[in-house]
């Protein structure tokens, strides 16, 4: 079994850029496709985007153009490179894997979750 552990949240101003990391260890021979997910305040938590094991990556189209998602195999490593935050974008970020392929944007397909780093973004 793998262990998810994030870090890189913060309180920043609107058009600001964070990068949040997430650090994977135990079971890390095994590959995983490993997803970023936010829960905004008193809302659902949701899909930001995805890296699979293919190297292929997609994030919402809420985050297109704004968000980047890259992974280093070498340090066991998921990245989420936030640009041009918006007050929208607040909530607490969440870093997941599953072995699956379908429905990757349903927070019910990962089988391993990180304890999430709160990011927090004011006009």
């Amino acid at each position: 079994q793998v262990q998810l552990g994030e870090s890189g949240g913060g309180s920043v101003q609107a058009g600001d850029s964070l990068r949040l990391s997430c650090a994977a260890s135990g079971r890390t021979d095994t590959t995983y496709n490993m997803a970023w997910f936010r829960q905004p305040p008193g809302k659902e938590r949701e899909f930001v985007g995805i890296s699979w094991t293919t190297g292929v990556t997609r994030v919402t189209d809420s985050v297109k153009g704004r968000f980047t998602i890259s992974r280093d195999n070498a340090k066991n490593t998921l990245y989420l490179q936030m640009n041009n935050l918006k007050p929208e974008d607040t909530g607490i970020y969440y870093c997941a894997a599953t072995r699956r392929f379908a429905e990757y944007y349903e927070s019910r397909t990962y089988d391993t979750w990180g304890q999430g780093t709160q990011v927090t973004v004011s006009s």
